[in-house]
């Protein structure tokens, strides 16, 4: 398990590994992050006993789909304003359009950007700017993996990326390499 935003560089040899990628900013990706010490950047399990401790499954389970559902049957309930649900609706409609900007934001649910990032980050965890280009590193990466024969620099600009630099630059910042690297061992990589 490793914090967000942590560069690392992940083999597996004569074996498998498994990596589970929750989005930093969900209240999910939030709890899991409050499972660590204040100076750990990543836990190694070793035995199926140690994740089920940390998941808090209830049996020696490496099954993705129980620990998803533990852990989201333990995150409280959230209601959410509608207007950080029109926000949050309209990322995920619009999340490829480049010439999205607060104002945009501010035009949609008619708040103040103060209150309305206020607002946003009290209720997601997450500014609006990390929301969306979360959102679109996400999609970006996903194309990467299911459609092999797209190049690079198309994703980039279908997912709402000025140009293949900048989601380059993004790759390495949140993973530490770039989406070429992914798009050449994404062979190896199953996407549930």
């Amino acid at each position: 398990m490793i914090k967000p935003h942590i560069s690392h560089f992940c083999v597996a040899e004569k074996g498998t590994l498994n990596i589970l990628n929750i989005e930093p900013y969900s209240n999910l990706g939030l709890e899991l992050a409050s499972r660590f010490e204040e100076n750990e950047e990543y836990i190694i399990f070793d035995l199926p006993s140690e994740t089920s401790k940390f998941f808090k499954t209830p049996k020696d389970s490496l099954n993705i789909n129980a620990l998803i559902n533990r852990l989201v049957s333990d995150l409280p309930p959230t209601n959410y304003d509608e207007r950080v649900t029109k926000i949050v609706e309209f990322i995920a409609d619009n999340y490829f359009k480049s010439d999205i900007t607060p104002k945009t934001f501010e035009d949609i649910v008619f708040l103040s950007p103060s209150r309305l990032a206020s607002l946003f980050k009290k209720q997601t965890g997450s500014s609006l700017t990390k929301y969306l280009l979360w959102t679109r590193m996400r999609k970006a990466i996903y194309m990467t993996l299911l459609e092999k024969e797209r190049s690079l620099t198309d994703i980039a600009y279908d997912t709402g990326f000025y140009d293949l630099p900048q989601w380059n630059k993004y790759m390495y910042e949140m993973f530490g390499m770039p989406p070429k690297a992914l798009k050449l061992n994404s062979d190896l990589i199953q996407v549930f």
